[in-house]
């Protein structure tokens, strides 16, 4: 989109069968420092079906407003139903710049939002600051496999798009009774159009949720092979805490990618 907007910082509240994820909540504790030097405001944009009670949590960590897309099929994640009601938002109201979880369910709908805006997308973003000169929004993220970082700018189109990172920012602190504006959007949505209907859901025997861990016991190289990260996993146990492992282990073959960590890994904050 290209025009003015409204000086806005969203960020797209990712939320699962009514839980919303703590990334969301990562990112309304940036949104603050970016639209204070905006000198705008922070919103947050939550879809899915019967959602409003979940709206208190928004503004309990930082959000001044939320704009709310109830619609029964938005009652779970199907992408072109969820990027069609937040381009349509995005297109109504005009924000400055939209933050989403770089999670699988953030990728996803991030690429297809960004193709009906007509806008730029960076993703994986590890850091977001404002260019005090252009008030332009730049997204830091890894590239060439990590080994440099490059900064991105979007400063033709609107919104500024970026996924970031979970566990790069921390959680801002919770105000409970802090309350906002929250504006009800409609947008007409058919299954028709939607064209995909979830019939079942078979969940992961055992998930590492390592990005979310509050204990992680590490190994890279020097561990010397499989035995050693048995016995890390032997320790992880104990602390209740899960196993990580460096680029080069995992190209070993001596753990699954799921355990690596690092900027072509998962980020941590444990």
């Amino acid at each position: 989109m290209r025009g003015e907007s409204t000086k806005e910082v969203w960020v797209y509240i990712e939320q699962e069968d009514k839980v919303i994820h703590p990334v969301s909540f990562e990112l309304l504790g940036r949104a603050r420092i970016l639209a204070e030097d905006l000198e705008g405001k922070v919103a947050g944009v939550l879809l899915g079906y019967e959602v409003l009670d979940l709206t208190s949590e928004v503004f309990a960590y930082g959000a001044d407003k939320v704009y709310l897309v109830s619609h029964k099929a938005l009652s779970y994640y199907r992408h072109r139903a969820y990027a069609k009601a937040l381009s349509e938002v995005a297109k109504q109201y005009k924000p400055e710049i939209l933050l989403l979880p770089a999670t699988p369910h953030g990728r996803d709908l991030a690429g297809g939002v960004a193709t009906l805006l007509e806008t730029g997308l960076t993703a994986d973003v590890t850091e977001l600051s404002i260019d005090k000169t252009t008030k332009k929004l730049l997204m830091t993220r890894p590239a060439y496999g990590g080994n440099i970082m490059a900064t991105i700018i979007c400063p033709e189109h609107l919104p500024q798009m970026a996924t970031v990172r979970p566990r790069i920012f921390p959680i801002p602190e919770k105000v409970e009774g802090k309350i906002g504006e929250i504006i009800e959007v409609k947008v007409e949505l058919s299954e028709e159009e939607i064209g995909v209907e979830r019939i079942g859901f078979i969940p992961k025997e055992k998930t590492v949720k390592i990005d979310l861990a509050e204990v992680i016991v590490a190994g890279g190289k020097g561990i010397g092979g499989k035995e050693g990260f048995s016995k890390l996993f032997e320790l992880a146990k104990l602390l209740n805490g899960e196993v990580g492992a460096s680029r080069l282990a995992v190209e070993a073959g001596w753990i699954s990618y799921e355990h690596q960590v690092g900027q072509t890994g998962k980020t941590v904050r444990p």
